[in-house]
């Protein structure tokens, strides 16, 4: 019998293979769950609907797993209104909802946080941190009694990463959304929690400089190592369960204990050689 055997929800934000989103999703589908995805909607003269494919490359593996797969803006209201209706439609209810979702300009990431354009931190707020209140707000009347949310956040929200920048500022609105929306979900018996994952190679990551953090983690952590994909998946999996009973509100690092630490710990002896 599988973890999510009878649970159904919904996994938004996958974008390839590397996708943190989909290392959790893989779990949650190998454990019996049923899932509907989203896609970054495509140009109406791409032809070869390239965002589509890149889900629907991976999600065809899971042919009874993955029940569909739609487009989803999130800047836009009917967009998440006609997602929703789909996930009714097909489920019903949904036991679990996966937000992975944030965006900001390269040019805003690559300026001096100070520097970020007007226009740029709307933008990144609205696609990064809001994107979470919106999307469970119309998905509230969908959730069974006993459901979970999880988000993705960076440990560049909560203390200073150079280079994270303007992303930074979105995380730690995140984490603050994922609280509040915690309480007001409460009573519906929703948990709302977040996943701060250490430096994993993603689409994402690759704006931040993220590769060049790996071997920083590795240096500093207690456990002398950086995560992987299947390490934040299995965590991932588990926070969207009935194994996590009991957690909401909460910030989960999987970073091999290096948000615990207060000095570069071993790396000194390799600053003194």
């Amino acid at each position: 019998m599988g973890m999510f055997d009878g649970k159904k929800g919904l996994i938004l934000g996958v974008a390839n293979d590397r996708s943190i989103a989909w290392a959790i999703a893989q779990v949650i589908m190998k454990e019996g769950g049923l899932c509907g995805f989203n896609h970054l909607p495509d140009k109406p003269d791409d032809e070869r609907q390239r965002n589509r494919r890149r889900v629907t490359n991976l999600t065809d593996k899971y042919p009874e797993r993955a029940k569909f797969v739609l487009p989803l803006d999130v800047q836009k209201d009917e967009d998440i209104a006609a997602f929703m209706a789909k996930a009714k439609e097909e489920f019903g209810q949904i036991d679990f909802l996966l937000h992975s979702i944030a965006f900001a300009t390269l040019d805003d990431l690559k300026k001096d946080t100070i520097a970020t354009s007007r226009e740029g931190f709307k933008l990144a707020m609205e696609i990064s941190a809001y994107s979470l209140l919106v999307v469970v707000n119309a998905a509230r009347d969908l959730f069974s009694p006993k459901s979970a949310v999880l988000t993705l956040t960076y440990f560049g929200g909560e203390r200073i990463v150079p280079g994270y920048n303007v992303m930074g500022i979105c995380k730690a609105a995140l984490d603050a959304s994922m609280k509040y929306a915690a309480f007001d979900l409460g009573p519906k018996g929703v948990r709302v929690n977040a996943l701060s994952a250490g430096p994993l190679k993603t689409l994402a990551s690759s704006a931040v400089g993220a590769k060049d953090m790996e071997g920083l983690y590795a240096a500093v952590s207690p456990a002398a190592k950086c995560v992987t994909h299947d390490d934040v998946g299995r965590v991932g999996a588990f926070l969207l369960s009935d194994m996590s009973d009991g957690i909401t509100a909460e910030i989960m690092h999987v970073d091999y204990g290096y948000n615990a630490m207060g000095s570069p710990g071993r790396m000194l002896d390799q600053l003194k050689a």
